[in-house]
């Protein structure tokens, strides 16, 4: 397989998690603290594939020996995304706020562009606006039509930006240390941070208190964590940031449509939500931006003129 087929394969894998993921979030938070979730997500995580690394590959556990201050940083930056994420989706809906982390995406294709020199089509431009244009068109409809307080609803909003901005400085730090060090490596140093700075608010009681269906939920969460992050760090090596970035990107729809289905189904474990046309509109511009992005071939390089002429060159070199 090629190169290129292999990061559009794990970037995708990634969005599919992640689609599930928020809806899975939002009923655990009926029952679970938030940050005690974080805490298990990362510690599931971290058990599994220190397991798995230490059978198939024990090298990779070497960069726990000498620490690299760069991903120590980049823990940091996934530790506050996975609090203000999931502070967010308790004050807003699945759909809300998955389309609002679409900005980390977006962002990072910026800091794939502007910091990693990346080229840009008009193509692609134009896929950039179109999906902007979309979370805007999303944006208002569920304004419009919002169910629960505004205040709660705004207050996740900033929760879900901050969050967004916090994946962009992780995925900018983690593109370039995927260069240096095994990127399953990586992943479990980045796990094991949040594991050991989030154990004192994790609440035990709560833990010891688990049913099997919410311990099945849990597991749910932290294999997730742990496949997709994974996915991603491999799909870094593959692809250039701003194309990963974009992919990602669709993993909101993937959570609309499930939520249409649930809502058409009336369970009883989640709350129905209310997207009308124009949210939809919405969704369907967000995905044809995306589209956009993918299809569009790379802009070559402009040859830079010589800053001396070949006889200029010989003068000097006199």
């Amino acid at each position: 397989m090629k190169d290129r087929n292999k990061g559009i394969l794990y970037a995708a894998s990634a969005a599919l998690m992640w689609g599930f993921l928020a809806i899975t979030l939002k009923v655990t938070l009926d029952y679970v603290p938030p940050i005690t979730i974080v805490w298990l997500r990362f510690v599931i995580a971290l058990g599994v594939l220190i397991l798995i690394l230490y059978f198939k590959q024990p090298t990779a556990l070497k960069i726990f020996k000498k620490l690299p201050v760069l991903a120590l940083a980049a823990a940091l930056g996934l530790t506050f995304n996975y609090i203000g994420y999931i502070i967010g989706l308790d004050l807003t809906t699945p759909s809300n706020a998955q389309v609002i982390i679409q900005l980390a995406p977006l962002m990072l294709a910026l800091v794939g562009i502007v910091i990693y020199r990346e080229k840009l089509s008009k193509t692609q431009a134009w896929g950039f606006l179109i999906a902007i244009a979309g979370f805007g068109v999303f944006y208002r409809d569920q304004i419009l039509n919002l169910v629960g307080s505004a205040t709660d609803y705004q207050a996740g909003i900033m929760w879900v930006m901050a969050a967004a901005l916090a994946w962009v400085f992780f995925a900018a730090i983690q593109k370039k240390l995927v260069t240096r060090y095994h990127a399953q490596g990586l992943n479990a140093l980045i796990y094991a941070v949040p594991a050991l700075i989030l154990w004192p608010w994790a609440d035990f009681q709560v833990i010891t208190g688990f049913t099997w269906q919410l311990w099945a939920l849990m597991i749910f969460l932290g294999l997730n964590t742990l496949l997709a992050y994974g996915a991603i760090a491999e799909a870094f090596r593959y692809l250039p940031a701003n194309k990963v970035g974009i992919i990602v990107t669709v993993n909101p729809l993937i959570t609309i449509v499930t939520m249409v289905i649930l809502g058409a189904l009336e369970v009883s474990w989640i709350a129905p939500e209310k997207i009308s046309f124009l949210g939809m509109l919405g969704a369907i511009m967000i995905l044809a931006g995306v589209s956009l992005a993918i299809v569009a071939k790379k802009v070559p390089a402009t040859p830079k003129k010589p800053l001396l002429t070949s006889k200029m060159a010989v003068n000097v070199k006199k």
